[in-house]
């Protein structure tokens, strides 16, 4: 009775093409002369505030060879100031009841501190210290460079499917700087001279390539004053910033590999090109990921998982990113499965969405989907501060915190389907298969490692 319900709604243009009413992000923006863009947002609900500052630099920013200096920075910049010693940048935050992080992607860098609201101006403080002084000098580069190699021993050597990401771009793309992921290479971090690192600060960390985003309890008149006095007078950079306009090739032919790992049980992976978010395609290509993977009632959990137990999991995400991108599948199989059958099964579910049209009931699960994301997205003052900070950068337009989610409503089940068709198609994907590495081999490598 629900389908036909649904089915006759859709008939008669009933069937609600816009999101349900959703709390309005309210926010002011406004920028500094030296060109730092600021957003505000007022919250009284809980007595903390979110202070971010991305910086539009990425791993695509970087030099071939040097690739890394990106991610490199997001942990020199807790190294402290003139005035903020040396290790004590995290110290002071957590001393004053809050909790701060960083991470960087192939667009931008990212830094936020979660604190009581009567630490607002600490956190201002601080974050213009290390914009407009950090310490970049010898001692400070070398201990971030083995901080840095031992974080690619644990997350890419020492762990089980730990160079995925690596070998997808390195395979999808062969022109593009999206070649080389966030990473980077601790070779050419070695090899880099303390006036390289010198440099890369002051071209990209500057006001002008900075948004200063902020969430929470504040009062904006007293926010800006403080924003005023700590941001207001460093300068604005002067060094051209670099802006990739580097256009990768389509792709002719499937592009396949294997790769041999530390790992138990085999993986099938494949990669698709697609365009870059904030196009029409992009929602679609979203709304079809969500399809496929989003949940235990997704199509190939029931299908690849529950009902063929071909594999322990299947995943499938679109790497939102700046320039045009890739939708990933992730699938480990099930012991004893062969990775030739576990890719059949992927690719069978995938000539459905093709072929066969979406149901008006799996359709409408689907968009409610969708608003429940994008809704739990702006529940946190953080995701707030990064969402309309993201949303300035990349789109040009902050209050899209508010109107995206129309964008993913006008998308009907015939674009989904044609996204399928146009993207998700053998000659624009690579296909990676992981496989455990040879006993012998697996025991040469660790008497390798027990010799260092």
């Amino acid at each position: 009775m629900k389908k036909i319900i649904l089915g006759a709604l859709a008939i008669f243009g009933l069937l609600n093409t816009q999101a349900q009413d959703l709390p309005k992000i309210e926010f002011e923006q406004y920028k500094l002369k030296n060109g730092l863009t600021v957003l505000l947002h007022e919250d009284h609900s809980t007595p903390i505030v979110a202070v971010s500052v991305l910086y539009h630099v990425g791993s695509k920013n970087e030099d071939s060879l040097r690739t890394g200096f990106a991610h490199f920075f997001e942990h020199l910049m807790f190294e402290g100031s003139e005035n903020i010693g040396r290790g004590e940048y995290m110290k002071l935050i957590q001393s004053n009841g809050g909790i701060l992080n960083a991470n960087t992607s192939f667009d931008r860098t990212f830094y936020f501190e979660i604190l009581p609201s009567n630490q607002l101006e600490l956190a201002l403080w601080m974050e213009a210290e290390r914009m407009a002084k950090l310490k970049v000098d010898s001692i400070g580069v070398e201990t971030q460079r083995g901080v840095v190699k031992q974080e690619l021993n644990q997350r890419i050597k020492n762990q089980p499917y730990g160079s995925v990401y690596n070998e997808i771009f390195a395979h999808a793309y062969k022109k593009h700087p999206y070649r080389w992921t966030p990473i980077g290479s601790p070779e050419y971090l070695d090899k880099a001279q303390l006036g390289e690192f010198m440099e890369f600060y002051k071209t990209f960390y500057v006001p002008n390539n900075a948004v200063l985003s902020i969430s929470g309890d504040i009062d904006i008149e007293q926010t800006k004053k403080w924003i005023d006095k700590y941001f207001g007078s460093i300068p604005k950079g002067t060094n051209e910033i670099p802006r990739p306009n580097i256009v990768e090739p389509p792709m002719t032919k499937e592009v396949r590999d294997t790769i041999y790992d530390n790992i138990q049980l085999p993986a099938v992976i494949m990669a698709y090109h697609i365009p870059e978010q904030g196009t029409k395609d992009y929602y679609a290509i979203q709304m079809l990921n969500t399809l496929l993977s989003d949940g235990k009632s997704s199509r190939l959990h029931k299908s690849i998982v529950d009902k063929q137990e071909k594999a322990m999991v299947v995943a499938s995400f679109p790497a939102a990113l700046e320039d045009p991108g890739l939708a990933i599948i992730f699938s480990i199989a099930s012991g004893g499965t062969d990775p030739k059958d576990l890719e059949e099964a992927i690719n069978q579910e995938i000539e459905k969405v093709k072929n066969e049209p979406i149901s008006d009931e799996e359709y409408q699960k689907l968009r409610n989907q969708i608003e429940a994301e994008f809704a739990e997205q702006n529940s946190r003052q953080e995701s707030i501060a990064e969402n309309l900070a993201d949303y300035y950068v990349y789109f040009g337009d902050a209050n899209l915190i508010n109107t995206e989610i129309n964008r993913y409503m006008e998308v009907t089940k015939e674009d989904i389907m044609n996204a399928a068709k146009k993207y998700f198609n053998k000659n624009n994907r690579v296909v990676l298969y992981y496989l455990p590495k040879p006993k012998g081999e697996e025991k040469a490598e660790n008497t390798q490692e027990e010799k260092k």
